[in-house]
């Protein structure tokens, strides 16, 4: 589920006995080709954040109600649309739970998984703003209960952007657990491109302001207007 560094966690001393951190996540960055070769073990490697792209923040996801990224009242501005030369998406860390070779799917739903249902929507772009069609898209996060699985592949998976860079991920809500935020973990990579590993968060969480490693530039957007828990995020990738 979703996948924590240590970074991210400012103490991971502090997380459930049930989640065993596997040493930590080591990146190899594959050569600039295939998707991304990832083994556990020593160094987490930072990974950049993205840039919200999307209408303003309502009150639909969970407790996420008109509050802003610190859970304050007040509502979260709209982040613009896609324009040239925009910043590259933040880096953060990967933390220790990651696994290679997650299943190819764009459904993290499964027989057996609880939780408030969400469906993260976006596109990737180049900070020329062009659509990096084929991009691939690894995500990973913690059940409801705040808990990983590190015997298989449940809440985790990868897919590729289609041919305007678009993609679609259904899933649930990552649940709370000491130390950290709701977050989810993803990493993109452009074709033959390097990794950017990052991790996505939820408005109006009183844990934001609590969270060493929360980035308020890594928010999501929330649909308004949606009847499904709708959130949106754009990836902006710096191409060389």
């Amino acid at each position: 589920m979703t996948g924590i560094g240590e970074p991210r966690c400012a103490a991971l001393s502090g997380m459930p006995e049930a989640v065993r951190p596997p040493s930590r996540v080591q990146w190899r960055d594959a050569p600039k080709q295939g998707p991304l070769i990832m083994q556990t073990r020593n160094a987490d490697q930072g990974r950049r954040n993205f840039l919200r792209n999307s209408a303003a923040l309502p009150s639909t996801l969970l407790l996420l109600a008109l509050g802003d990224a610190y859970g304050r009242p007040g509502e979260v501005s709209a982040t613009p649309a896609c324009a040239g030369e925009d910043e590259p998406t933040r880096q953060q860390t990967a933390g220790p739970f990651f696994l290679p070779h997650s299943p190819q799917r764009a459904s993290l739903l499964e027989p057996g998984i609880d939780g408030t249902r969400i469906v993260l929507t976006g596109r990737v772009y180049s900070t020329q703003c062009r659509a990096i069609s084929g991009a691939l898209l690894d995500f990973w996060h913690a059940d409801d209960a705040g808990e990983y699985d590190l015997e298989g592949f449940r809440l985790r998976g990868h897919q590729f952007a289609d041919s305007e860079g678009r993609y679609r991920l259904d899933t649930i809500l990552p649940g709370l657990y000491p130390g950290r935020t709701r977050h989810i973990h993803v990493t993109v990579q452009p074709p033959n491109g390097a990794i950017l590993t990052t991790q996505l968060y939820f408005p109006g969480e009183q844990r934001n302001a609590e969270d060493s490693l929360f980035d308020r530039w890594l928010l999501v957007a929330i649909d308004k207007g949606s009847e499904r828990k709708a959130a949106r995020f754009n990836f902006v990738l710096a191409l060389k």
